[in-house]
């Protein structure tokens, strides 16, 4: 059964763990700017939120992107970079609704989550366990656009004032 990553804005810390194994699994280095996810802060309402790949049904990356770079993986159900075909040009970056797709500024290149092949590392250290990967059964996929939407409500709420 395919799985997804649940996020839950309400548990998260802000401890920002999930970046430095993310980065220290990727590329060898403790580096949050290097990760796959990214923690946005806002420190006034007390909210932390882990910015990655959603892993679209219909990923407006893949589709964007010239030089077909980014195809799913059957096994994990991530969407991944094929680096030999990818040329930085960042329409994916730019086309993402979750901002789950970021810019390494070593290489020129993005960077977006691959599941870490099946395991999310980022889930397992998540002490507050506001990621999880669940699988992807009707009541977990309800559970996780009931979260966006009322994520969604909350942004509206913070912009508003």
């Amino acid at each position: 059964m395919q799985k997804i990553l649940f996020i839950d804005p309400e548990k998260c810390s802000g401890c920002r763990i999930c970046e430095s194994v993310c980065s220290l699994f990727h590329e060898k280095v403790c580096n949050p700017t290097r990760a796959r996810i990214h923690t946005v802060k806002w420190e006034t309402v007390g909210l932390y939120v882990p910015m990655v790949c959603q892993q679209c049904e219909t990923p407006l990356c893949e589709v964007v992107c010239p030089m077909h770079a980014l195809k799913r993986d059957e096994k994990t159900g991530a969407v991944l970079i094929d680096y030999d075909l990818c040329v930085g040009c960042r329409l994916c970056l730019m086309f993402c609704p979750f901002g789950g797709i970021s810019l390494d500024t070593k290489t020129g290149k993005v960077l977006k989550c691959d599941l870490c092949g099946g395991e999310p590392l980022c889930v397992k250290f998540c002490e507050p366990q506001a990621l999880q990967y669940l699988d992807a059964t009707a009541i977990n996929l309800r559970k996780r656009r009931a979260a966006a939407e009322k994520f969604s409500d909350l942004m509206k709420k913070m912009l508003a004032v």
